[in-house]
C-alpha cells in the first residue's frame, strides 16, 4: 500500500489512498487528510511578509470520495497586516470542501506570551484505540495515537496524542500545520459518548484558532463532545504539540440515530 493519504498526480491534482478511507463507510474520506490537503494550499500561498494562519475554517460541502480531487487557492483579500485567504478541494466540477483563512502578519509579542500547560510526552503515554465498531484500517490505522487521559474506545471527553504514519502527499515531509489539521477533525471521534453502532456524529465544519505555529510530529486533542435536545452538538478540543497548547478547534455536528 502507498505510505500516503494522497498521490500526485501533477498540477493540482491528487489521487487518495486507502489510509484516507473514514470509519463510517470505505467510500469516503475521514475529513482529517482533506483539511491537511487544503491547510497546504493555504500554507502555500505567498504573501509580503511572514504570517501566521491565525483562524482556519474548513466546511465540509460533501462527501469527499476516493477519487482524484483537485485543490486550488487564493487571496481572497490582500493586506500588510492582516489578509483573508480561501481554497476549495473539487471532485470533477463539484466542491467538496472550503475553507477560509485569517493570515496575520508575525510581530515580537514575546515580553507579553501567555505560559500554556504541556500534556505527558507521547512516548510516555500508553497506545490508544477507538470504538470496536469502527473500520479497522483507513485514516484511523494510518495515525499513531496515544493516551493522555480518557479514551476513545469509552464514552466522554479524551485526551490524546495522534501522529501521522503516513505522508500527507506522497514524496514529501508533511509540515507541522499539515499534521495539525491531520488530527484536529478527529475531536468528535476522540471524545464520543455515543455507541457508533446505533449513532451518527458528523461534523458538518472544523474551525481551528492557532496563536503559534505548531512544532514536530505530534498533536495532542483534549477533546469534548456535548449535545443539545435537537440534534446538533459541538466538539471543542485544546490543540498542542510538545511546547504546550498552541490553539483550539471546534465541531458542529449533525447528531441522529443510524
Amino acid at each position: 500500500m502507498d505510505n500516503a493519504f494522497y498521490l500526485p498526480l501533477g498540477g493540482d491534482r491528487y489521487q487518495p489512498t486507502a489510509h484516507t478511507a473514514g470509519p463510517w463507510t470505505p467510500d469516503a474520506q475521514h475529513f482529517g487528510p482533506p483539511s491537511a490537503l487544503l491547510a497546504r494550499a493555504l500554507e502555500g500561498l505567498s504573501g509580503d511578509r511572514p504570517g501566521l494562519l491565525a483562524r482556519v475554517t474548513v466546511e465540509i460541502l460533501g462527501p469527499a470520495p476516493l477519487t482524484e480531487l483537485s485543490v486550488r487557492s487564493w487571496v481572497e483579500r490582500p493586506g500588510r497586516s492582516v489578509e483573508l485567504l480561501g481554497a476549495e478541494l473539487h471532485d470533477g466540477s463539484r466542491a467538496v470542501a472550503r475553507a477560509s483563512a485569517w493570515r496575520i502578519s508575525e510581530s515580537d509579542t514575546t515580553a507579553v506570551a501567555t505560559e500554556d500547560p504541556v500534556p505527558p510526552a507521547p512516548e510516555d503515554c500508553a497506545p490508544a484505540s477507538f470504538p470496536a465498531s469502527w473500520r479497522r484500517g483507513g485514516y484511523l490505522g494510518a495515525m499513531e495515537w496515544r493516551l493522555i487521559k480518557g479514551s476513545p474506545a469509552e464514552p466522554g471527553a479524551a485526551w490524546v496524542w495522534g501522529r501521522q504514519r503516513v505522508e500527507l502527499v506522497a514524496g514529501e515531509k508533511p509540515t507541522p500545520l499539515q499534521r495539525l489539521f491531520a488530527v484536529a477533525d478527529t475531536g468528535n471521534g476522540a471524545s464520543n459518548f455515543l455507541d457508533p453502532a446505533k449513532w451518527w456524529f458528523i461534523n458538518s465544519e472544523l474551525t481551528v484558532h492557532l496563536r503559534r505555529a505548531p512544532v514536530g510530529e505530534w498533536i495532542a486533542l483534549d477533546a469534548r463532545t456535548r449535545v443539545g435536545p435537537s440534534g446538533v452538538g459541538t466538539a471543542d478540543s485544546t490543540l498542542s504539540d510538545v511546547r504546550g497548547a498552541l490553539g483550539q478547534g471546534a465541531q458542529a455536528l449533525m447528531v441522529r440515530t443510524r
